[in-house]
């Protein structure tokens, strides 16, 4: 098992964009003495939902403060931005960083960000494959060139070229963006916004339970599940409203209407939050109804920095050595099969169109289908690129 964070990096009422990045950084610090396998940054454009426009930028600084925590994006929105620069700066980070860094990507939304960087609404409705298949090629490749509906340029070498893949999940909210995952044989990003049963249907849409998934999930430990739930009913709220308030539609497709209380007492619902014991109970129940073995962690919906690093110091004090070791550790993996190797082990081989090392790869598949109206793709409570 892994045990991640997940860093929203939202403006708090009354607080600053300085607050807010501060109390990220210092929060991410904190995960890898609290015991966490990783770290996990949001990305957002013009909103206070998350003040991080680059999750990728925010990981290099994390991963020169760190020494063992791995620190990943969640996610680079691969709409807003070439795919062979993000790729360039990912294997950046894993040659600097000694293989700590990996590389979550997503559809993002219909957002005003394709407007304000001119990639377009194309690139968010169909682009997305070819998009994720070029940067899976240059990742692979000593040199490359592309000859796509999207993008087209000569053959370049590649550098710099990160000695192994660096592991790369697929943030999906939806079927098409799911099948996407599953063609070029990579593990998917499941959000807060859907509960176990709906992670179980998306893993049999898959196809493929032994990859190494990713599942995110709002944790708050209290003395009580009372006290937890009361906290993140008063709380969440007051960020949260304001924050989601910021997605803007670029063509002003209508959006469903939003019950942001209501919503908050779903996400106590279906999430671990209550005593260590209660968390440690959702947890399993989680892992022994999905089989995904990494599962990421929001720590900061109670609303303040002091607030955001208790809670990380009580999961890893009180919920993850249970869940490691003892009568509390989980389970073996179900299943006499064994999981294949995680991506970037060196093994794996190049899958989907577009993803060969040679010539001039062609433009990725068609059949990715579109999410649902006005949605976003990202690990966040409402599928968005946000918690």
């Amino acid at each position: 098992m892994r045990f991640g964070v997940f860093l929203l990096a939202a403006r708090f009422p009354g607080g600053s964009d300085a607050d807010a990045l501060d109390r990220t950084v210092a929060a991410a610090v904190a995960a890898e003495d609290a015991g966490f396998d990783d770290v996990w940054i949001a990305e957002h454009h013009f909103m206070g939902y998350g003040v991080v426009p680059s999750a990728v930028t925010l990981a290099g600084h994390v991963l020169g403060l760190t020494r063992r925590v791995h620190v990943g994006t969640a996610v680079s929105v691969l709409p807003n931005q070439h795919p062979v620069a993000l790729a360039e700066q990912a294997a950046l980070l894993s040659l600097v960083s000694g293989g700590r860094f990996r590389l979550g990507v997503g559809r993002g939304g219909p957002w005003r960000d394709l407007e304000v960087f001119g990639t377009g609404l194309s690139r968010f409705e169909d682009g997305f494959p070819e998009s994720l298949d070029l940067l899976l090629a240059w990742l692979r490749s000593e040199r490359l060139g592309w000859d796509g509906k999207h993008f087209a340029f000569r053959e370049v070498p590649v550098v710099p070229r990160a000695r192994e893949l660096p592991p790369v999940v697929v943030a999906c909210t939806s079927p098409g963006t799911e099948r996407v995952a599953a063609e070029r044989g990579l593990p998917m990003l499941l959000g807060m916004h859907v509960g176990d049963d709906e992670k179980v249907a998306a893993l049999a849409r898959h196809g493929n339970l032994y990859l190494p998934h990713v599942s995110a999930h709002l944790v708050q430990v209290a003395d009580s599940r009372a006290e937890a739930e009361a906290t993140l009913m008063r709380e969440m709220p007051r960020w949260l409203s304001p924050g989601l308030d910021g997605y803007v539609t670029v063509d002003d497709r209508p959006r469903p209407p939003r019950d942001d209380a209501s919503y908050v007492r779903r996400l106590c619902r279906i999430h671990p939050i209550g005593t260590p014991a209660d968390c440690v109970a959702a947890i399993t129940r989680t892992y022994r109804r999905t089989n995904i073995r990494h599962m990421i962690f929001l720590v900061e919906a109670a609303g303040t920095r002091e607030a955001t690093l208790a809670n990380i110091a009580r999961i890893g004090a009180e919920v993850l050595p249970r869940l490691r070791t003892g009568a509390g550790a989980l389970p073996p993996l179900k299943s006499g099969a064994e999981p294949p190797p995680p991506l970037g082990s060196g093994t794996e081989a190049p899958t989907g169109p577009g993803s060969g090392a040679e010539g001039r790869p062609g433009p990725g598949s068609s059949a990715e289908g579109r999410p649902r109206a006005g949605d976003g793709e990202g690990p966040g409570p409402q599928g968005g690129p946000g918690p």
